[in-house]
């Protein structure tokens, strides 16, 4: 029996001797790796951040204590020492258990996550809360130093420290960045400043030089000269501006001085930051050779660590969008590309390279991203910005306030529209054609095929206007590309078969389903019409009512929530023309959120498949 099978719950870890911790880790490691090689997952943070998840479990006692982790794509070696171990093997699957932290999985997962840089407002609400109720408990986040390019980090951290609570921010800084503070001098200084004396000389020395006549000068001066001396060896300064006590950096792989660092901090009743260097992939060197590749990676081969290739040839949405995107530069130099910190999920690595003075990543910072692009449209230039629907949808304001009301030409690529996998409900693009169909001067769009995509591309930089064109995640249909990118005429939808029967409007990735649907209820006798409606906003009015006069039955279909989406479009069009009598069949997400799983169980699941959209239109039809 492997030492990790002994450990059911955090207090059996506390039991074990000291000796025996590397021996967790590793077996840590093992699980992770072959976890995540079947079934994918992210697995160079979570390698990254072992030995510190075991420092954290045995100094301090979940769930009396709370540890958020950001954004949860580090937890999985959490996960395991919480009980979960004879799960893992779901992890990621559908009704298996999930790559971030849930609530309904385990008391000691106390926050649900899944996007970046909320580590820190939650942890201050936790403290807060505690504070309120009169209770003792500590309150610790552990985030990356990825997600501190997220604004919100920092309105976290600087509310935080105004309150002065106790609690403690673990700062994961996998990149290495102050390497040369990694050392015995540094490890030094560092335990040396958690220790519990220190702790208490400095508040005690603080206190006696206020009560002095010349103590306001003095203290000045003794400030002054520590974070003199500090500033020399650590980044400490940055944080203690914000009202942290800065401890570190420390090695995040030495289990000792983990586990001392934090035992004295455990003592404290103040605002810390413990800075913690780590390596990402720690443990398995394919990972830690390629951390980018492995952070969020695919099933792959242990020995080698080759990722294993999908199924079928076809490109991606997204590599078609970003080589698109460089044929059009090629051709515009005012075209310029954003990304938050996702160059190669959203395909610009390669506009990076060859357009470099036109490529911009402004790190986990959305809402930056969005206004930093009204600012280059304003100047003049034509920005895309290629994010994530979920992610799009923390600049929302942004889009509203600064894009749209000014009219200004950016264009949002908007990548993992629809269900998205594995990831689950944190990253399904669920919501987009709800919350901006709405807005005033937005043209939204979604393409059939990955050709009609680059055209959609085309379209919406050339319009001179706030622009969207929504993509799914994963792979194409295969279909030719045309060489020559084209202008679509706005607000015109592609007519792809006519019947008598009904009509199905069918948007983005819905219209092939459709299609297929279409196909086998011919051959029951039942004819449909089937339009590829290419546009949410503004939609193809004289088309659709044409269409639903004649046939009296409509059945739109959408990869998104039903509310305020495509179909929600399509019947206010009918009640602002005052036109009666057509029966209609809305096909899309229900009202919650939807789980992980492959993309094709999602679809199954939800009826959204050629079966599920066949079935419901022939059930429909019956009964009319």
């Amino acid at each position: 029996m492997s030492i990790l099978e002994s450990i059911h719950s955090p207090e059996d870890l506390k039991r074990l001797p000291a000796s025996r911790l590397p021996e967790v880790a590793a077996d840590l490691r093992r699980i992770i790796i072959q976890t995540c090689a079947a079934n994918g997952g992210h697995l160079a943070p979570s390698l990254g951040v072992v030995e510190l998840t075991i420092a954290l479990h045995r100094v301090f006692t979940t769930p009396t204590d709370k540890i958020m982790w950001d954004v949860g794509h580090q937890a999985y070696a959490h996960k395991l020492l919480t009980g979960r171990l004879g799960r893992f093997d779901t992890l990621r699957t559908l009704d298996g258990i999930s790559g971030f932290p849930k609530r309904h999985e385990s008391v000691h997962d106390i926050f649900d996550a899944g996007h970046s840089s909320t580590s820190i407002s939650a942890a201050t609400g936790f403290a807060a809360a505690r504070d309120l109720d009169g209770r003792r408990n500590k309150v610790l986040a552990v985030i990356g130093d990825g997600s501190m390019t997220g604004g919100i980090a920092y309105e976290g951290i600087n509310h935080a420290g105004h309150l002065n609570k106790d609690m403690i921010i673990i700062l994961n800084d996998n990149e290495m960045s102050i390497a040369e503070n990694v050392g015995a001098l540094s490890n030094f200084l560092s335990r040396t400043a958690s220790s519990e004396f220190v702790h208490r000389f400095k508040k005690s020395t603080e206190s006696f030089l206020k009560r002095l006549d010349v103590g306001k000068g003095v203290l000045h001066m003794a400030r002054k000269m520590e974070e003199s001396f500090k500033g020399l060896f650590t980044p400490g300064m940055l944080f203690e501006a914000f009202g942290f006590e800065y401890i570190g950096p420390i090695d995040g792989h030495d289990l000792p001085a983990l586990m001392e660092t934090l035992e004295n901090v455990k003592k404290f009743d103040n605002s810390v930051l413990i800075h913690v260097l780590t390596t990402k992939g720690k443990g398995y060197k394919p990972a830690e050779d390629n951390p980018s590749l492995f952070h969020g990676v695919g099933p792959f081969d242990v020995e080698t660590g080759k990722v294993l290739k999908g199924k079928g040839g076809a490109a991606s949405y997204t590599a078609v969008f970003g080589a698109a995107l460089c044929k059009l530069a090629a051709e515009d130099d005012r075209i310029t590309a954003i990304t938050a910190a996702m160059p190669d999920g959203t395909g610009l690595t390669g506009f990076s390279k060859e357009f470099p003075e036109r490529f911009f990543d402004v790190g986990i910072a959305e809402q930056h991203g969005v206004t930093f692009a009204a600012g280059l449209a304003a100047g003049g230039y034509r920005p895309v910005f290629a994010v994530y629907s979920s992610f799009l949808q923390r600049a929302y304001d942004q889009v509203c306030h600064d894009v749209c009301l000014q009219n200004l030409p950016v264009t949002f690529a908007i990548d993992r529209g629809g269900v998205v996998g594995s990831d689950g409900p944190t990253h399904h693009g669920a919501f987009d054609l709800s919350y901006l169909r709405h807005l005033p001067n937005l043209t939204l769009m979604a393409p059939k095929d990955e050709n009609e995509l680059q055209h959609m591309l085309a379209t919406a930089i050339n319009l001179g206007s706030p622009a969207a064109v929504r993509y799914p995640r994963g792979n194409g249909y295969g279909v030719a590309l045309d060489q020559t990118l084209k202008i679509l005429p706005i607000g015109r939808g592609e007519l792809l078969r006519d019947g008598d029967s009904a009509v199905i409007f069918a948007l983005g990735t819905m219209v092939n389903p459709a299609l297929e649907a279409a196909a086998v209820l011919d051959a029951e006798g039942i004819a449909l019409t089937v339009v590829n409606a290419r546009f949410v906003k503004p939609l193809d009015e004289a088309l659709i009512l044409e269409k639903a006069q004649k046939c009296k039955v409509v059945i739109t279909i959408e990869e998104n929530v039903l509310q305020g989406g495509f179909g929600t479009a399509i019947l206010e069009l009918f009640e602002q023309h005052a036109l009666g009598g057509i029966k209609v069949l809305r096909l899309g997400y229900p009202d919650s959120y939807i789980p992980q799983g492959e993309q094709q169980e999602q679809r199954a699941m939800l009826g959204l498949d050629s079966a599920g959209i066949t079935a419901s239109i022939r059930t429909f039809l019956a009964g009319q």
